[in-house]
């Protein structure tokens, strides 16, 4: 006979969302309970942000010892022990795992249970024979898994996806990547910087929902790396080599066949949502292979279900999307405050090197929309702190209406990721170039350019001849 449980809230899945509804539940005093049938922290903190960054944290240090002679310090080239950097990531996901654990969340008091969870019906969820959970409020944050295309011989293929690739301790000596969207170049380009030899096989554009005038800097700066990137390619086949390595087979427009031989294969080539256990049928949840729909309150077709996160169909695939849900069920669920998911101003990031930031509309999504636009550029060679660091690669393009309002940002160059937070809040709030102007930054820093690409805006106006006219007016009233 398994254990009744009565909750407020059920959480299903222990990863950023969940973890997130879990705790601010809990902190409210509200009785939750909380399924994870894998690992606590879910993809980001066991195979996603954490260790990739990690990882390309490495990478870069490898990378940066063969620059140090610009200053003029002179150092041995860099050796890398392979093994010590799989150290360096297991020790960093180590080190976070204490905070999504299941001792932290049941010290906060949330109901933590292993296993896999199953609706019975519209109010009722199972979890093998040991429980039965009845809750008030229901919220899917089962998160996503990596989407395997229908490649043909795949399946008979020892490949890596971001769930494996963690798990080397030897650098592989030819990867073949397939994808080229954040995760394949960003993998590409650590693996490459850590000894690596990589080719990177993309169906369609690398990087096609960045703006294309900036993603171009980054390609560039891959390919003078060693990164082989091919784009347009269509892959007949894949097939298993002695010794564990592999081939891969492009069908060439020609008609014939080109053959590319790796010792190890990366498909990296999107996401899907985790939903296929979670019996959403009996529920009344309408979804589709790739995710649960939802309203503007993230409620699903049965309105005691929320879905977060990952799990959400046509959102964002962002761990910081997920807790920005996370906040919204809280505030819907508990407080019984009106949200709308739709209108958060969702930034993004690919952290090769030089990093890849965004924000709102892209150029030309912007001009579709708005006809008449402002497109304002700053480069990083313009800005004293990046000549000091030497960090002079990469712009910020602004795009704005004709009144200045902050339609999107990208921006390509060192710590583009931390840079982009100025412009999240200009464009959320729908403020114009102008309010950035009055904010005063310390002197050098990298945020100087974002400051004088606002400046910009207002640089025409200085050879208007009206303008003048005043300028000349006031000079002589003294």
């Amino acid at each position: 006979m398994p254990e009744q449980l009565t909750p407020d809230i059920c959480v299903i899945g222990a990863g950023s969302g969940g973890l997130s509804v879990a705790a601010a539940a809990a902190a409210f005093g509200v009785p939750v309970v909380l399924i994870e049938r894998g690992k606590m922290g879910g993809d980001c903190l066991n195979y996603g942000c954490i260790p990739s960054k990690a990882l390309l944290a490495a990478a870069k240090r490898a990378r940066a010892v063969d620059g140090y002679s610009r200053f003029g310090v002179k150092v041995p080239r860099a050796k890398v022990d392979f093994l010590d950097v799989h150290a360096h990531v297991t020790n960093v996901i180590h080190a976070i795992a204490p905070n999504d654990s299941k001792e932290r969340f049941t010290g906060l008091g949330v109901h933590v249970i292993e296993g896999t969870a199953r609706f019975q019906d519209r109010r009722t969820i199972a979890v093998g024979e040991r429980f039965e959970i009845r809750a008030r409020r229901f919220v899917i944050a089962s998160g996503s898994a990596p989407a395997i295309p229908p490649i043909s011989g795949l399946e008979d293929v020892a490949y890596l996806t971001n769930e494996t690739i963690f798990d080397l301790t030897q650098c592989p000596k030819h990867l073949i990547v397939i994808g080229a969207g954040p995760i394949g170049l960003e993998m590409a380009q650590a693996h490459r910087r850590l000894g690596a030899e990589v080719t990177v096989l993309e169906a369609a554009v690398p990087l096609a929902n960045d703006d294309s005038e900036c993603a171009a800097i980054v390609l560039d700066q891959l390919a003078r790396e060693g990164v082989v990137i091919r784009s347009g390619v269509k892959i007949a086949r894949v097939e298993r080599l002695r010794s564990r390595r592999v081939r891969v087979v492009l069908r060439m427009p020609t008609g014939g066949e080109e053959a590319l031989e790796g010792s190890h294969l990366l498909v990296a080539t999107g996401r899907r949502a985790n939903l296929a256990d979670l019996n959403l049928d009996v529920a009344g949840i309408a979804y589709e292979p790739r995710g649960v729909r939802v309203d503007k309150r993230l409620r699903t077709s049965n309105r005691k279900v929320y879905a977060i996160g990952d799990a959400v169909l046509g959102g964002p695939q962002f761990t910081h999307v997920a807790n920005y849900h996370a906040g919204l069920v809280i505030r819907n669920a508990l407080f019984r405050l009106p949200v709308n998911a739709a209108k958060g101003v969702i930034p993004w990031v690919t952290y090769t090197d030089p990093e890849l930031a965004h924000v709102g509309l892209r150029e030309e999504e912007a001009r579709q929309r708005y006809g008449t636009i402002r497109v304002l550029r700053w480069p990083y060679h313009e800005n004293d702190r990046a000549q000091t660091e030497r960090e002079t690669k990469g712009h910020i393009k602004v795009v704005t209406d004709k009144g200045g309002r902050v339609l999107g940002v990208t921006i390509v160059g060192a710590h583009a990721g931390e840079l982009i937070t100025t412009w999240t809040l200009a464009a959320a709030l729908e403020l114009r170039v102008g309010a950035l102007l009055a904010l005063i930054m310390p002197y050098p820093t990298l945020a100087e350019i974002g400051k004088r690409a606002a400046l910009s805006y207002y640089t025409p106006s200085l050879t208007s001849p009206w303008v003048r006219r005043i300028i000349s007016l006031l000079r002589r009233l003294g």
